[in-house]
């Protein structure tokens, strides 16, 4: 599940909020262990995404870089080739 968290810091232009709020879900669903949480657990499950996804974007604000904005395409595609090497028969 973690896999498909991505680094949202130092992106032209920067996380919107979907990503930010689809991060914090894919970290509540691992620690958790939970991919839909049953009706009883339901709303701590989505109280914990949401209070994940405010100290996130906090986080985002607050950092400061001296390095230049990544690419996303370009990041998308550097990922793209580490995995057909990982994956080469």
């Amino acid at each position: 599940m973690c896999r498909n968290i991505r680094t949202l810091y130092n992106f032209e232009p920067p996380a919107t909020e979907a990503e930010i709020q689809a991060a914090a879900l894919q970290y509540v669903r691992k620690v958790s262990g939970y991919t839909k949480p049953s009706q009883v657990n339901d709303a701590a499950f989505h109280r914990a995404v949401d209070e994940i996804a405010t100290v996130t974007a906090r986080l985002l604000d607050s950092l400061e870089t001296g390095a230049a904005p990544k690419n996303r395409e370009e990041e998308a595609a550097k990922a793209k080739a580490r995995s057909a090497r990982r994956f080469a028969s």
